[in-house]
C-alpha cells in the first residue's frame, strides 16, 4: 500500500507538498495557516486564525473519511504565546464548535515567524480513521 495525497478542492492548490497524506487508515495533516480560499491570510486576531486553520485541518481529515473524533494528536505553532493563552477560552469555545469535546494529545510550541509573515498559528496533526471510512475522495483529488 502506497501513501496517497489528500488535498480537497475547497483548500488552495497546494504546489510542493500535500495538505495530507494517507497511508493505511493513519492521515498526517500538513500544517495549516489561516489562509482563506484567497490565499489570503484572515484578519480578526488569533481567535479569528485558528477558527480558519483548524477548519483548514478538518478539511483535509474529512477529505479523507474522517472524523474529529479519530485525531490523536494536534501540534501549533504560535507566534505569540501569551495572546493565544489569553484567548484560551475564545479558542476552547470554538474547538467545541468544530470538533466537539473529545481532546487529543497536543502540543503548543512558540515560534518566531510562519510561512506568510501575517500568520500567528499552524496547525499539524495526525488521525487514525477507523476501517470503512479510511480514504475518501479519490487518489489525486
Amino acid at each position: 500500500m502506497k501513501p496517497r495525497s489528500i488535498n480537497p478542492a475547497s483548500l488552495p492548490e497546494p504546489s510542493g507538498y500535500s495538505h495530507g497524506t494517507l497511508h493505511g487508515n493513519t492521515l498526517y495533516l500538513g500544517g495549516q495557516t489561516a489562509l482563506d480560499e484567497n490565499m489570503r491570510i484572515v484578519e480578526g486576531g488569533i481567535v479569528e486564525q485558528f477558527r480558519q486553520a483548524f477548519g483548514n485541518v478538518l478539511a483535509t481529515l474529512r477529505e479523507a473519511g474522517g472524523e474529529p473524533e479519530d485525531l490523536v494528536s494536534i501540534t501549533i505553532y504560535l507566534t505569540d504565546i501569551p495572546d493565544y493563552q489569553a484567548h484560551g477560552r475564545e479558542i476552547g469555545e470554538v474547538w467545541r464548535e468544530l470538533a466537539g469535546p473529545v481532546y487529543p494529545a497536543m502540543a503548543g510550541i512558540g515560534c518566531t515567524a510562519l510561512w506568510q509573515p501575517e500568520a500567528m498559528i499552524e496547525i499539524l496533526g495526525v488521525a487514525v480513521i477507523p476501517d470503512g471510512r479510511a480514504g475518501g475522495a479519490e487518489p489525486g483529488h
